[in-house]
């Protein structure tokens, strides 16, 4: 299998099946609409076609950012990208754990 260097993040599995469940794991998180500034009454209003494409762009954001920054907090979640171990780690609060695997 040959792993792709996107910014920094090597992947060998497909992009849009990494993006499908980074965008999953993203709308895990209660308080997400944080990272683009926006407050829970905005975030309310939208309808959820517009909280989906909101998710899959945060989603997009992360995996490029991780790219040089391995932990970013997003909301009340941390997330880490595992170089050794190819996936990307969400912790939301203190307890979810969800995984996303590169390869």
């Amino acid at each position: 299998m040959e792993a792709k260097i996107l910014v920094g993040v090597k992947h060998g599995r497909d992009y849009s099946e990494i993006l499908s469940d980074m965008t999953e794991a993203v709308s895990r998180i209660g308080d997400s609409y944080i990272f683009f500034e926006m407050d829970s009454s905005d975030w309310e209003g939208l309808p959820e076609e517009e909280r989906h494409e909101v998710h899959e762009a945060l989603a997009e954001d992360l995996f490029y950012a991780l790219g040089t920054q391995s932990v970013i907090e997003v909301g009340c979640a941390v997330v880490i990208h595992d170089l050794e171990n190819h996936v990307i780690n969400f912790l939301i609060g203190e307890e979810e754990l969800t995984s996303v695997k590169l390869v």
